[in-house]
Parts: structure tokens; C-alpha cells; sequence
């Protein structure tokens, strides 16, 4: 359970917005489904030509549900760039789409109900793939990482340190030189003593 966890956590976003993606695709498939069995074997319009009516009226839900739904949360341009770049998307979705029924219909001569059908399926999953990684990448971007943490504040960085070689005296330590004369140094060197080749009480070159 543990690991399930840790799994549910790391993919917690992607979980949720493909099972809204789903909801919203399942809805949309319903209506391209329907749409295109209704056109193609009541109305007798041509397979490819039902299919193309009955996607464009599942997009304009489809843009509704995800932009006010499943993507909400993300990022978005303007909506004249949002529409644009969306039916782009899914003028491609749609070209998969048409590709596996003219596939089946036209080259392979499956001209049945179930044939059809079959066909119209893979094509939209194989669609709906597509339009799914490709809404994530370009039409509703993620969130900058900066609004994704916690809300934690940068812990503010501490006073510089004094460098490694130099260590602190007490104020008032006399240190005698080799004439018997003192001074009162701030900081020694971490070994307690200058260079043989200084003088101790202005530390320029004996």
C-alpha cells in the first residue's frame, strides 16, 4: 500500500486529469459514435463525410469540458489562441480518425456495420491519445513550478563567516614581539603566529 501511495502522490495531477479527460472524452465519443452511424446509415452520407460533422460537433463540448473542467487549473493564452491551437489539435485527432476508416472501408473493402464501426473505434482512441498529450503540451500548459510548492518561504541566508585562516582574538591579548614590545591584534592566523620574514607590529617585512 505504501508504494501504491507514493505512486498516487508523484502522478496525483496526471490521475486526475485523465480521469476528467475521460469523463469529457467519453461524452464526446458518445456523440461522435452516435452522430456518425446516424449520418452515415440513416441519412446515407458518405463515411468519411459523417464522420468529419459528427467529430466537429463533439469538439465544441469537448472544448468546454476541458478548458472549464478537466484543464482549468493550468494555464492558458488568450481564448482566440486557445480556440485555434485546440481545433488545430483536433483537426489531427480527426485526420487519425479518418485514416483507420479509409483504411477500412476504402483499402480493405470492410464495408459492414460492424467493420465500420471497429474501425471508428480504434481510430478514436487512437485520436483521443493524441488530442490528450498534445492539450497538456501546447493548448493549457502546467502551472509555473514557483505556484506548485508548498508555500514555504526561502529561509533567509545567515551572516558571512570569517575566512578559515583567520581566527578571533579577545580584545586587550598582548602579543610580545621579538624585541619585547607588544600590540594588540583583532586576528592571528589559525596557527598563533605571523611568518619569521614580518614584523609583528605593523606586518610589512622585517
Amino acid at each position: 500500500m505504501t508504494v501504491v501511495r507514493r505512486l498516487y502522490d508523484r502522478f496525483q495531477r496526471l490521475i486526475h486529469e485523465a480521469a476528467k479527460f475521460g469523463v469529457v472524452g467519453a461524452v464526446a465519443f458518445l456523440i461522435t459514435t452516435i452522430g456518425t452511424n446516424l449520418l452515415h446509415f440513416q441519412v446515407e452520407m458518405g463515411p468519411l463525410t459523417s464522420n468529419v460533422i459528427a467529430t466537429l460537433a463533439a469538439t465544441f463540448v469537448s472544448y468546454a469540458g476541458n478548458r472549464y473542467w478537466t484543464f482549468r487549473h493550468r494555464e492558458g493564452s488568450t481564448i482566440a489562441r486557445e480556440y485555434v491551437v485546440f481545433f488545430v489539435l483536433n483537426g489531427i485527432g480527426l485526420a487519425i480518425q479518418l485514416a483507420c476508416i479509409g483504411v477500412a472501408y476504402y483499402l480493405l473493402g470492410l464495408t459492414d456495420k460492424l467493420s465500420y464501426n471497429v474501425a471508428l473505434f480504434i481510430g478514436i482512441v487512437l485520436g483521443t491519445m493524441f488530442r490528450f498529450w498534445s492539450y497538456r503540451k501546447w493548448v493549457w500548459v502546467a502551472p509555473p513550478a514557483a505556484a506548485a510548492t508548498d508555500g514555504r518561504q526561502p529561509v533567509p541566508a545567515g551572516p558571512p563567516l570569517a575566512p578559515a585562516h583567520a581566527v578571533a582574538r579577545p580584545s586587550g591579548v598582548h602579543v610580545p614581539d621579538g624585541n619585547g614590545n607588544g600590540h594588540t591584534p583583532d586576528l592571528l592566523p589559525a596557527n598563533g603566529h605571523r611568518g619569521s620574514g614580518q614584523d609583528a607590529r605593523t606586518g610589512h617585512p622585517a
